[in-house]
């Protein structure tokens, strides 16, 4: 039995695109509250719904458990939580109703919840945790043990008082500066086989996350940061590469995704991490998300490359300065370039995260980022659309605009929340066929290696001939929707 049982609302199996990626990775953060809690004296269980069908299976654990507490808590380290996708909302929202059934205290801690806290409340929930959690929840529980009532001194916290309809919201609770001050996280609650088992089927490897930071310092105006916010701490690389040894030790693991928003971004961090990694002979291979200029600085790429870096995804976002100076990226197109031809030249993959529906944005705009793709071929992209959410200054520049949705279903929703210059049917079909014309450039490439006799990726090579048409036919559908569709809202 659990005196706490800990769970998260993220259903890889809810979210198509992701799931039919294949790469499935445990709520670090969740397991980051759990050691937590368990150092405390805890017994702490874990429903990880990451590979689960349905939050029904939560309701077989509640009544073999019995649990005190239902701890819904969102892998704040895990990108997709941030999108505030409705579908894991219903989910979360399932949960705490089923938590409530069983007597259990429903305490909640996901970005959606720090913007949505009275929904959360009004559907089950007993007190919703904003911003990091460890923290509060540990102050939370720690009060409901010794039997208080009162909790307006324990910060970060929004709630209901008995007998009141008002929510009560506490002072805001600084984050955490000592990172190292946290147990590592409670891997042994992972059904560590059940992930092993798709990453191998799917890919021939297995990877695990971790996270060596918390936060982000820049200020890109969409940029949503409700769990970390805008300051930004770092384990030490002494705890990081003795997370990565006990976790090749114990898993067998050898590459991993390192889920910061920024990774590297303390001087000296990467190349500390570097050496140690060396002085232990540790074998592993990783990827991250970085920026452009902070790529650049010093002797970053060499040290990256040296302990294990194989690749890295940027904020590319556009092609056109204009639209990046809008989104007060900090970036440079000529950047992007640079650190790209760098990157490449260590061995290194670069992929890009594009961004289409900023507002402001023209075909001009457009056409510089398929231009910008082009000439530095990344080896990978992911695209979207600008996504306005609760605490940004997008959000606050488009607020007045939005429609009756305001959240995305899922991943691949695409809906323009605001009226862009073309409607979501438009962007929709031009991800489709940046993505055709990005595959084909690819075939192309592995054609002209294949005659040449090199070594070639032939599955991609061969795909050409069915992208060629594809990408043809798309276009022509995307001229279509531009001649005649204007500014529209879309759902």
């Amino acid at each position: 039995m659990s005196d706490i049982l800990f769970t998260h609302s993220y259903f890889y199996k809810f979210d198509r695109k992701q799931w039919e990626t294949q790469q499935p990775y445990p709520p670090y953060g969740t397991l980051y509250a759990a050691a937590l809690m368990r150092s405390c004296g805890f017994e702490v269980g874990l429903f990880d719904t990451a590979l689960r069908d349905s939050p029904a299976e939560l309701e077989s654990i509640l009544q073999r458990e019995q649990p005190r507490y239902l701890v819904i808590y969102d892998d704040g380290f895990n990108y997709l939580t941030k999108m505030c996708l409705t579908r894991m909302r219903e989910a979360a929202f399932e949960m705490a109703k089923m938590g409530k059934k069983y007597g259990c205290h429903v305490i909640v801690n996901s970005s959606d919840s720090t913007d949505h806290e009275a929904q959360y409340l009004a559907e089950g929930a007993d007190f919703v945790i904003l911003g990091e959690g460890e923290q509060t929840l540990r102050a939370l529980i720690q009060a409901l043990e010794a039997g208080v009532h009162d909790f307006s001194d324990i910060a970060g916290l929004a709630y209901q008082q008995e007998g009141n309809a008002d929510i009560t919201r506490t002072a805001p609770r600084p984050v955490l500066n000592d990172l190292d001050s946290l147990p590592d996280p409670a891997w042994d609650l992972v059904d560590m086989d059940a992930y092993r088992q798709v990453w191998m089927r799917a890919h021939g490897f297995f990877s695990l996350n971790l996270a060596t930071t918390r936060g982000c310092p820049y200020k890109c105006n969409w940029c949503a940061k409700p769990i970390y916010g805008n300051r930004y701490n770092s384990r030490s690389p002494e705890r990081v590469v003795a997370e990565i040894e006990y976790l090749i030790e114990q898993f067998g693991v050898r590459h991993f995704w390192m889920a910061d928003d920024i990774f590297g971004l303390k001087p000296g961090w990467p190349q500390r991490f570097r050496d140690l990694a060396q002085a232990k002979k540790l074998k592993f291979e990783y990827k991250i998300q970085s920026r452009v200029d902070l790529l650049l600085k010093e002797d970053t790429i060499d040290a990256l490359a040296a302990s294990g870096l194989r690749q890295v995804w940027v904020g590319a976002e556009s092609g056109s300065q204009k639209i990046l100076d809008a989104m007060d990226k900090g970036t440079k197109v000529e950047e992007i370039a640079e650190a790209t031809h760098l990157l490449k030249k260590k061995g290194i993959e670069v992929c890009f995260f594009l961004q289409f529906g900023y507002l402001g944005e023209t075909k001009a705009d457009i056409e510089a980022t398929l231009d910008m793709l082009k000439k530095l071929e990344p080896h990978d992209i992911g695209i979207s659309v600008s996504y306005p959410l609760p605490g940004t200054k997008f959000y606050e520049k488009v607020k007045s605009m939005l429609g009756a949705k305001q959240n995305w279903e899922v991943s691949d929703d695409l809906a323009m929340m605001y009226p862009a210059t073309y409607s979501s049917a438009y962007y929709r079909r031009l991800h489709r066929l940046v993505h055709k014309q990005f595959r084909l450039q690819q075939g192309r490439a592995e054609l002209r290696r294949l005659v040449q006799g090199k070594k070639t990726n032939l599955r991609r090579a061969f795909r050409t001939f069915y992208y060629a048409p594809a990408a043809v036919i798309d276009r022509w559908r995307l001229r279509r929707l531009e001649t005649s569709q204007t500014t529209t809202y879309a759902g």
